[in-house]
């Protein structure tokens, strides 16, 4: 069984010498051999299965909601048609492919988005309360709204408090949602700390989408674990359909969730269009010189001291700055006191939702640089990702096919990319990797090109 920890590491597979890296091909490592440019290909293919599975994600969740997603589901099949067939394409085709792979992303997540605040209305912001949590309780964790709408539902009036996790947090921004009153609050971070924090939480859990860890040996909680749909692990106890009565059952047998009694509270619930109705506000402060750039700090997080660099990086800005995130990489600053731009009521810390509510920046952009008259990549704009697995992929294809140019990418370089394609993403789209914190916040801040 794969897992996120090593869907980055699978084998690539070159049709020239038919082995599968690292056994020796060209495709294994940054070295190229006699078979280069099939490894390139073969990379390049890579990609484009990673990206297909971050659309097949986002298209899931919109389809479970009643969305069309009838012109994402013909890129699909289209891409994976184009990896299947072992023919002499040439690079510019495997590129063009990726391309319309990426509008395909960015077509799924407008369309997840619509299926959302159709469903639950426009998100607000809200502070919610973290790490604080009591009484007989579920745990959620994963993406799907849909299935925590259907356990919301399933549990009202029953005496049990229903907490999110990891990318679950964007829930509370719903109003349809935050009306249960037995949503309670939020607890724990990214997806990784599931081994330690599912061991100190006394409750039921339910994994609702691909982030769950692989349970050690000895994990105490695997009779209190739950998959969902297709997500599951094995030694748990699956959820078929959404008869959540296993789960129910479980959290009512259990003890009550102790030991969690912070005072923090985290915030969320800037969708891009609630951030839009106060666009001229935001247009103001910028032309007025109060708001010098915006920084779309984003992305799926790995565990490692890697990824503090995004905390440095957020952290370290200044007061006349914004942070724009989403995803699961936000928990590694999410505590930091950002406060608002001196001189505004506009909050420095705006977070936009769950990966696939990434859309959100690039319709903020597009605003901007229609009300500015300027192209988006003219605007003050920096954008800096983590980057870890498919959905991530997904994402960086959409902005490098609207030709969003100076992305810095990091905190290691995807395993798919060799020297000749990073040469090429660093050429046509000044793609960098991440470097020091600190000098690459200068160099963003100064507006410079990466060196």
């Amino acid at each position: 069984m794969q897992t996120r920890e090593t869907n980055q590491n699978m084998a690539m597979f070159c049709y020239q010498c038919e082995m599968s890296a690292p056994s020796g091909c060209g495709a294994s490592g940054q070295q190229m051999g006699t078979c280069g440019k099939d490894a390139t290909l073969a990379r390049l293919q890579d990609m484009m299965v990673f990206g297909a599975k971050g659309l097949s994600a986002y298209r899931a969740h919109a389809k479970e909601l009643g969305a069309d997603t009838s012109e994402v589901d013909d890129t699909l099949a289209e891409t994976l048609y184009f990896t299947l067939t072992n023919v002499n394409f040439t690079q510019d085709q495997h590129i063009a492919q990726l391309m319309k792979l990426g509008q395909a992303g960015l077509k799924v997540m407008d369309v997840l988005s619509e299926a959302h605040t159709n469903a639950f209305g426009v998100p607000s912001p809200v502070r919610v309360p973290w790490n604080r949590a009591g009484g007989k309780a579920i745990l959620v964790s994963g993406h799907d709204l849909s299935m925590l709408k259907a356990l919301l539902e399933a549990t009202k009036g029953l005496g049990i408090n229903v907490y999110t996790h990891s990318e679950m947090l964007p829930a509370h921004g719903y109003p349809k949602l935050r009306q249960y009153p037995h949503l309670k609050g939020h607890v724990g971070k990214a997806w990784f700390d599931q081994t330690d924090l599912f061991e100190r939480w006394q409750g039921a859990i339910v994994v609702n989408t691909n982030c769950i860890v692989p349970l050690k040996k000895r994990a105490g909680y695997a009779n209190r674990l739950f998959g969902y749909k297709i997500t599951g692990i094995e030694g748990i106890r699956h959820i078929e359909g959404d008869d959540f009565s296993a789960l129910i059952e479980t959290a009512l047998e259990l003890s009550d969730v102790h030991g969690f009694d912070s005072d923090a509270t985290i915030e969320t619930g800037h969708h891009y269009l609630s951030i839009l109705d106060a666009a001229p506000d935001i247009l103001d402060a910028v032309q007025k010189g109060l708001i010098r750039r915006f920084f779309v700090i984003a992305g799926c997080d790995a565990p490692g001291s890697g990824g503090e660099y995004f905390r440095e990086m957020a952290l370290g800005l200044p007061e006349d700055c914004i942070v724009l995130t989403s995803s699961c990489g936000k928990f590694r600053f999410a505590d930091g006191a950002f406060g608002t731009v001196p001189g505004t009521s506009i909050p420095r810390y705006l977070d936009l939702g769950q990966c696939n509510d990434s859309n959100g920046a690039i319709h903020i952009a597009l605003a901007l640089s229609k009300a500015l008259d300027v192209t988006p990549n003219d605007l003050p704009v920096s954008i800096v990702l983590s980057w870890m697995e498919q959905k991530a992929v997904i994402i960086l294809l959409a902005l490098l096919s609207l030709g969003i140019h100076n992305i810095t990418l990091g905190p290691k370089p995807p395993q798919f990319l060799n020297a000749e394609i990073a040469g090429f993403l660093k050429e046509r789209f000044g793609l960098t990797l991440t470097g020091e914190a600190k000098e690459d916040l200068a160099r963003m801040l100064s507006m410079e090109p990466a060196a």
